[in-house]
């Protein structure tokens, strides 16, 4: 299990470098709020760690997916990660072809994660199991659950330790790794270890629980700890 943590900026993202990827995103835009491409940029060239970039929280805008998720592949994101916030089932298969296709032709050893959300039936969003099929029918690599609404509450709090290793055992039957995040604490860490994702996501566990706080070096070196 790899551990993915979510600087906001170059300065976070020093204290982040002990981190199995680095994770670039604006929590001030949303859950997957895209961060500026000379941001993305000044990351990777800093740290040989991979690089993800969130594009967003897509509604129906196949589009502008598509553009974003270009930039963020050619400003130096290794992981192009793309959220589907739509209610409807082909609305997020065209956002995740699009997606993919966009960083796939440009840029094929790139990997592209479609994220839904585990709070989906409060958001009026697809579930995080309809996403699953879709992805690996459009080529994705990874697919996430996170949580849209960011309010403090956790993706446990939406999905139990059964739903989530059902869904990590779909996401696997389809071939695709899976990652999982929304408001991770530290006590999550035995439970997520049996439900065996290949990446978790982190912000706030490492900011001392507020995820509009500073994020913390010795936080991500705990976290490091913990599930190793």
């Amino acid at each position: 299990m790899q551990l993915l943590v979510s600087p906001s900026s170059l300065e976070e993202a020093r204290s982040a470098c002990a981190a199995d990827i680095i994770d670039v995103k604006r929590p001030a835009e949303g859950s997957l709020g895209a961060n500026f491409p000379w941001v993305i940029r000044a990351i990777s060239e800093m740290t040989d760690k991979p690089i993800s970039a969130a594009i967003g929280d897509f509604d129906n805008r196949p589009g502008g997916a598509a553009l974003t998720a270009l930039g963020a592949a050619a400003s130096g994101a290794d992981y192009i990660k793309c959220g589907v916030m739509v209610p409807q089932e082909d609305q997020a298969a065209c956002l995740a072809r699009a997606v993919v296709r966009a960083v796939k032709e440009n840029y094929p050893e790139k990997k592209v994660v479609i994220a839904a959300y585990s709070d989906f039936e409060r958001l009026g969003t697809v579930s995080p199991f309809t996403v699953v099929p879709l992805a690996a029918e459009a080529g994705a690599d990874l697919v996430m659950v996170d949580t849209g609404k960011k309010d403090g509450r956790s993706t446990f709090e939406f999905m139990d330790e059964d739903a989530l290793s059902r869904f990590v055992e779909v996401g696997h039957d389809a071939g695709l790794g899976v990652a999982l995040a929304g408001s991770l604490v530290f006590d999550d860490l035995p439970a997520l270890r049996r439900i065996g994702p290949e990446i978790i996501g982190v912000r706030g566990m490492v900011c001392g629980g507020d995820r509009t706080a500073q994020l913390q070096e010795d936080l991500v070196l705990r976290a490091m700890a913990a599930i190793r």
